[in-house]
């Protein structure tokens, strides 16, 4: 690890176009949610299949995390970097030029390439560079990046859309891009040494098939069913892969991916909890719109305007997480978050048709409060469980499940709502809508009671030399 006299820069300056490259990556994951219903009427299709602008980019995501390791140890940190951000140009120009869903959605897939580069990079790097006393901070600055941006894209994404079309979306983020690129040019240094590991390429595969069915089968499910052959064959499929994946990195002398991190009982936990919360955060970010819209057929800018306080609120408690960390440790704010995450989630789900729009803001403020405040705990808590040797593949394996977690909840909250909609018996079309939506919002009220229980083992089981306590 590099030490402090070896640091040409602050260590804010060598994070900072890591930082704005991995905001607009966030970003660019829910802006586009505020946008899914005209895109449903501008290109013909349905929910199910809308929603893979959200999926499919963070299946690619998912696929490309994994590989992080071998990336750092291969390539310097500028290189990943530039690469990275020369994706996110080219993925935002690709669909900001879309005149049809297809291409739209392969500009989504490359934007999902750049994020899964960025994303281990950013994390790896404040490892690298950062005491472990002062990791909760650093974490907690990653986590308000993580975390805020993608709560306030729905907002963002509804001003833009108020006056201008969906398109200008990815154009208004292409200076931002540029601007990482001149910053990281300048200050960005390489932390970590190249030691050119051998690629697995069969470890390679059975990640790409076992993660890739996974997300596809629940995602499929949403129009096909959950009985559907082809549900069920991409999902065993896919289970089947990841399991021979996980068994060949325990007899690999260089696994691609060091599983054995999940030996730290500290750090498997802290894992469970950021996979629930961030599930909970994209499947509420991805209904919520869908809500107004859909069944209150709120204006678009209205819309983005009520979802505006809860990504100020997820902002700010993301912020001071990482600090609250360094002084209280995991379990009191682990625990406070999930159940005031539980409270805010209940509030969702109890919303009609007739329910006033406070009602919803507060709920999403609540979940906007608990979620971001369970995060970045549970996230260093897990990291901090790890020695050194392992903190690149811990580092990664936490990016690659807060991801597919993230694919999995939007996709899960899709397919809850086209069931409830299906089932509805009544004549009316906006109930039938505001009854998919209740559906769906049982996922998060779900989740969140999980988290909770999860939250609950913190601290009630002896650990193993080397891990945290608290």
């Amino acid at each position: 690890m590099e030490s402090e006299t070896t640091l040409k820069h602050s260590r804010g300056l060598i994070m900072a176009g890591l930082l704005i490259g991995s905001f607009v990556g966030m970003f660019s994951e829910s802006a586009l949610n505020i946008a899914l219903s005209q895109l449903m009427i501008d290109f013909s299709v349905s929910a199910a299949t809308v929603q893979w602008l959200t999926t499919g980019y963070l299946l690619v995501v998912g696929i490309f995390l994994p590989m992080s390791g071998f990336f750092v140890q291969t390539f310097t940190t500028r290189q990943l970097l530039f690469t990275a951000l020369s994706c996110f140009l080219l993925g935002l120009f690709t669909a900001a030029i879309a005149v049809s869903f297809p291409v739209l959605l392969l500009g989504r897939l490359i934007q999902g390439i750049a994020t899964g580069i960025l994303l281990p990079l950013v994390f790896n790097t404040a490892l690298a560079i950062y005491p472990v006393e002062r990791r909760g901070t650093a974490m907690g600055i990653i986590g308000l990046v993580v975390m805020f941006a993608p709560a306030i894209g729905p907002t963002v994404g509804g001003f833009i859309l108020g006056h201008l079309t969906w398109n200008w979306i990815f154009w208004c983020m292409l200076p931002v891009i540029i601007i990482a690129f001149i910053i990281s040019a300048v200050f960005v240094e390489n932390v970590r040494p190249i030691t050119k590991p051998k690629l697995d390429v069969h470890s390679l595969a059975l990640s790409t098939v076992g993660f890739g069915l996974i997300v596809f089968g629940v995602s499929f499910a949403g129009d096909r069913g959950w009985n559907n052959v082809y549900v069920l064959v991409s999902l065993a499929v896919g289970a089947l892969a990841l399991i021979l994946f996980c068994h060949r990195q325990l007899r690999l002398e260089t696994p691609f991916l060091n599983i054995s991190a999940f030996k730290h009982f500290n750090f498997s936990l802290g894992t469970a909890m950021v996979f629930v919360d961030n599930a909970i955060l994209m499947s509420a970010v991805f209904l919520i719109p869908m809500y107004l819209q859909q069944g209150k057929s709120a204006d678009i800018i209205i819309a983005g305007l009520l979802m505006l306080p809860g990504g100020i609120v997820n902002g700010i408690v993301s912020a001071f997480s990482g600090r609250l960390f360094d002084k209280h440790g995991a379990k009191l704010l682990t625990r406070i978050g999930f159940l005031i995450a539980v409270i805010g989630a209940f509030l969702l789900f109890c919303l009609d048709a007739g329910s006033p729009y406070y009602i919803m803001v507060l709920g999403h403020i609540t979940l906007m409060i608990g979620a971001p405040l369970a995060m970045s705990p549970a996230q260093t808590h897990g990291l901090n469980a790890l020695p050194q040797s392992l903190s690149s593949d811990g580092s990664c394996i936490v990016s690659t499940l807060q991801q597919i977690a993230g694919a999995i909840g939007t996709a899960l909250a899709a397919s809850f709502m086209y069931y409830g909609e299906q089932t509805y018996s009544g004549p009316d079309a906006v109930e039938a809508i505001i009854s998919g939506v209740k559906l769906g919002f049982a996922l998060p009220l779900s989740l969140a009671c999980i988290g909770f229980l999860l939250s609950l083992k913190i601290g009630t089981k002896k650990l193993s030399v080397g891990t945290t306590n608290d």
